[in-house]
């Protein structure tokens, strides 16, 4: 991805060419191809899949990319490197120009430098100790009724550094996220506890693995601020190596608003090291002036929007003024994980209310590894108020990249992103997001040590 562009600094698209319009619109063609054929697979939390690899890469290239109507020649290198429970992200991206200079604009900010190391990891979601600092990639507390698949940093132009802790020490534990560990964030703290734990009581099937849990998440920033509770208790139907399942039910309550309530099972199977499936299901109760996962994927993109008034005024619409229109209704939600032979991954979620049109969400994640022969595919697309389930719109955000392998190591590959950015006044102040497109060519190398 491309390197950092200050907030104070509009990012323009490459320019419209028709061979560059035709490029663009192939790319998006045979990713949406793709992305399609992904769900038709379902219908049969950089993210969860990317903390499922274990293998360590070394990945770095050539591109172009365009800022403010000027062309750059893009060098990047992104490698991801484990060493036991340890895990580190890079991502630099240095642009240069043509007259040969470095792009100073792109690191004229401490935070620029900061930003270079993508992650820093120290085992993954579920362990007994977690944590993770630089870019949050769809992070969840307990069972994302409150965050769900958050992602703090929708861009490369908006990245952040942010953290998530959690630990679980039997008899308690606590997961947390931080948007960003530089600024005013969004803060979310999940305490949870075992009662029967250490207790005779915790062989009894069912009840002696019971969890409670409670919720604390807030958006602390002034121009979205929203606080969000709630409560949680699951039991473990089943527990084996192989099969374990789980029911569970959520109560939250926004505060100054309104409250809800999922009652769910998440079905988890381990077969033999070849397929692993997790499925989710709930049925949700919404009341009125009340949204479910009010902290998700897009987020950042809804939280203020602006949009013009007949008069040529700039209006602007925060997810909290949402609340206030929110109706009662009933709802569906489906997730499912496939992962295979360790190294194809597939994530899809939706969530469906009954009676109301275009108020659904979607979340699809895809990596094909080495699965499919000399070519590669990492996707990640979001969606709210979904009408048309793969329309691009303001209520979108994509991120797709296919490529092969016309010789061992060396890979040719079109990059896709439908993001955003921050659209400011002349006061500076965030008064919404923009959408931007980026199609971005690259060839490079990609070595699996």
């Amino acid at each position: 991805m491309h390197a950092r562009i200050s907030p104070h600094r509009k990012y323009t698209s490459p320019h419209r060419s028709k061979t560059r319009g035709g490029t663009e619109a192939f790319c998006r063609s045979v990713l949406f191809a793709l992305l399609v054929a992904v769900n038709v697979l379902l219908a049969q939390e950089p993210s969860r899949l990317g903390a499922l690899r274990q293998q360590q890469w070394l990945h770095g290239g050539l591109g172009l990319t365009s800022v403010d109507g000027t062309q750059y020649y893009l060098f990047y290198f992104r490698p991801e490197l484990t060493f036991g429970k340890i895990g580190i992200g890079l991502d630099l991206n240095l642009r240069f120009g043509e007259d040969g200079k470095l792009r100073q604009e792109d690191w004229d900010e401490g935070y620029d430098y900061l930003r270079v190391t993508r992650y820093l990891r120290y085992g993954t979601k579920h362990d007994p100790f977690y944590a993770r600092v630089g870019a949050l990639d769809y992070a969840r507390l307990g069972h994302g009724s409150i965050v769900s698949f958050y992602r703090n940093s929708p861009s490369y132009d908006l990245r952040r550094v942010g953290a998530e802790i959690d630990g679980d020490f039997g008899l308690f534990g606590f997961e947390s996220v931080l948007s960003d560990v530089a600024a005013t964030p969004l803060f979310g703290l999940r305490l949870f506890g075992r009662p029967l734990y250490n207790s005779s009581l915790s062989q009894i099937p069912v009840l002696g693995g019971m969890e409670v849990g409670g919720t604390y998440a807030t958006d602390l920033r002034t121009d979205s601020r929203q606080t969000i509770i709630g409560a949680d208790i699951g039991f473990p139907l089943l527990r084996s190596d192989i099969v374990g399942a789980t029911v569970y039910t959520d109560v939250v309550k926004i505060l100054d608003y309104g409250s809800g309530i999922a009652v769910g099972m998440d079905v988890r199977f381990l077969g033999l090291g070849l397929v692993t499936l997790d499925a989710r299901y709930e049925r949700r109760f919404q009341g009125d002036r009340y949204l479910h996962s009010y902290f998700d994927a897009i987020y950042e993109r809804d939280r203020i929007r602006s949009f013009s008034t007949p008069g040529s005024s700039v209006a602007v619409l925060r997810k909290r003024d949402l609340l206030a229109q929110a109706k009662k209704s009933e709802g569906y939600y489906g997730e499912l994980w496939i992962s295979v032979l360790g190294t194809f991954h597939v994530i899809g979620a939706y969530h469906s209310p009954v009676g109301v049109k275009n108020a659904g969400t979607i979340h699809l994640e895809l990596e094909t590894g080495n699965a499919l022969p000399g070519i590669f595919l990492t996707a990640g697309y979001d969606k709210s108020n979904v009408g048309s389930v793969f329309k691009l719109d303001q209520n979108a955000l994509l991120r797709a990249e296919i490529g092969y392998f016309p010789y061992p190591l060396v890979f040719v590959s079109c990059l896709y992103e439908w993001s955003f950015t921050e659209d400011r006044g002349e006061d500076g102040g965030v008064r919404g997001y923009r959408t931007h497109r980026r199609v971005e060519p690259r060839v490079g190398i990609l070595l699996q040590l």
